[in-house]
């Protein structure tokens, strides 16, 4: 297995995992022990290359195939050599099928130890082979226990297909956490919920071995989900020299309320950077030259109430506005209704994030607030709970970012059958759904957990859909590629880093990764 590899785009539920090892089982002939035997050796080969300086290695093992791959691992490094400890967290004479061959192969050339945390002490690296994707309930203190002590013994860990205690479709993590891998190594397919939610404190580096499975079997499973990584920017060309300005679209943005021109500032900022031909900012008259001070190239409007709108809105309209984003710096006042009605009325495309979310959850399905024209919301989990009406709010949406994510995009699909209808649910491992396929962004770190982010991604992406025709984009590549833009531009400025980034290093930076 090669551990630099680049992952695939294809992510599997656990069921569509199994499904596809079912087939290499019962219609291509493999040997389910042949398996196992494969993920056991590309555990080892990971051990054998990266901790070649480990000579003492704990495997902990649990129930199921995860057990029967950790028992592999440690008859393989006994048979090299390396001093092995195997501790298992059940009666072993529970175990079927490969797992059970495995096991009496281990116990062939070495001896399972009694389940007790001291082992730890002497270890070198712990191979995590206790729950893999079995994981279906809450863990009795016995697990609990053994996940804990893993974590506080700070050995380096592998984990076997995914750290335990981490829920495989979601992202989420048992009522005892989960092991915190250094490397996790997934095995036929990748499994999504390695990719958003709390996974990122857990999995480390994430690998992918489909254990000599070509694509004649893989390709009889659709999968579940996409992996979008930097390779995503690729799909943007360089304009070509003879480009003006009046082909790359007038993007409207619209928000800042009394004493909030900063969100506003940012989305504008974010908007020019990424290339909108034109950018017209529609603020609150208080802003007018906080606004102009900050950001020269746009023309700015400002519009103090219901008299003044029908004008301001006519005037940025004659002016060939095609694409309009409203909610950064919003808020939820009267001033910000009257706005939030006047775009949606426009009839052009629209994105919506922030407050303008907040209005829509709280008068959602009201006359005025029904949107119809093509749209893409960005809302954070917090929004996102609103607008679901969770009673524990994002709680509740990150419970299952996947199936919250499916759940938005259903509530702003219309019988009219107007399209795109595209949720961007930000966050760690951020989802895009437009009602045929999920994508998951794995770029981005924990240094963007900071003000103004989204301001930034909404300029981004309604800088991009302005472009759209003129990049040869539909809807949801530019949902793509804006929030891929947006993390990977973050991690090229922090370097690593976990704090420290401001939401305009994004935009000062936008340009060294835009061709």
């Amino acid at each position: 297995m090669s551990a630099s590899k680049p992952l695939p785009s294809e992510l599997y539920s656990v069921a569509s995992v199994i499904a596809l090892e079912r087939i290499a089982i019962d219609l291509f002939h493999v040997c389910d022990y042949t398996l196992m035997k494969r993920a056991g050796a590309a555990v080892f080969d990971v051990m054998r290359d990266r901790y070649a300086q480990c000579r003492h290695i704990l495997v902990v093992c649990g129930a199921g195939n995860n057990a029967g791959d950790g028992y592999v691992v440690a008859r393989l490094a006994k048979q090299a050599g390396l001093d092995v400890t195997v501790v298992s967290l059940i009666d072993t004479t529970r175990l079927g099928g490969p797992a059970k061959q495995a096991c009496q192969d281990w116990c062939e050339v070495g001896v399972i130890t009694a389940a007790d945390h001291d082992v730890l002490t002497d270890a070198d690296i712990v191979v995590d082979a206790m729950l893999g994707t079995g994981l279906k309930r809450d863990l009795d203190d016995q697990w609990a226990g053994w996940i804990a002590a893993i974590n506080h013994a700070s050995k380096p860990v592998v984990a076997v297909d995914v750290p335990s205690g981490l829920y495989a479709d979601t992202g989420c993590t048992s009522n005892a956490g989960a092991v915190m891998a250094e490397v996790t190594i997934s095995f036929i397919g990748l499994k999504q919920g390695l990719f958003t939610a709390q996974a990122g404190d857990f999995c480390g580096e994430i690998l992918l071995d489909t254990l000599g499975l070509g694509d004649e079997i893989l390709s009889q499973v659709e999968a579940d989900a996409l992996l979008l990584q930097q390779q995503t920017l690729t799909r943007l060309a360089a304009r070509r020299a003879s480009s003006n300005k009046g082909s790359f679209g007038h993007v409207l943005i619209v928000g800042g309320n009394r004493g909030m021109p900063g969100a506003i500032v940012l989305a504008a900022r974010a908007a020019l950077r990424t290339g909108a031909g034109k950018v017209t900012v529609v603020t609150h008259p208080e802003n007018l030259q906080t606004v102009v001070n900050a950001v020269p190239e746009a023309m700015i409007k400002t519009c103090g109430d219901q008299a003044e709108a029908g004008e301001v809105f006519d005037d940025v309209f004659i002016a060939g506005v095609t694409h309009i984003a409203v909610g950064p710096g919003l808020g939820t006042d009267d001033w910000s209704v009257m706005l939030l009605k006047h775009c949606i009325a426009a009839g052009k495309p629209l994105l919506v994030d922030a407050d303008g979310l907040n209005l829509i959850a709280a008068h959602h399905g009201e006359a005025g607030y029904r949107i119809e024209t093509p749209l893409i919301i960005t809302p954070h989990p917090g929004e996102a709970g609103r607008l679901l009406e969770c009673q524990h709010g994002r709680v509740d949406i990150q419970h299952n970012r996947f199936e919250s994510v499916r759940l938005l995009q259903r509530m702003f699909h219309t019988d009219t059958g107007v399209a795109p209808r595209i949720v961007i649910l930000k966050g760690y491992g951020s989802l895009i759904d437009d009602g045929e396929k999920i994508r998951v962004c794995h770029a981005g770190n924990a240094a963007m957990a900071s003000a103004g982010m989204g301001d930034v991604l909404s300029g981004i992406t309604a800088a991009l859909w302005a472009q759209a025709d003129a990049l040869a984009l539909d809807a949801v590549e530019v949902a793509e590629i804006g929030v891929c833009l947006h993390a990977c531009t973050a991690d090229r400025v922090t370097g690593g880093g976990t704090r420290g980034l401001l939401a305009s290093d994004i935009t000062d930076h936008l340009h060294e990764l835009l061709p």
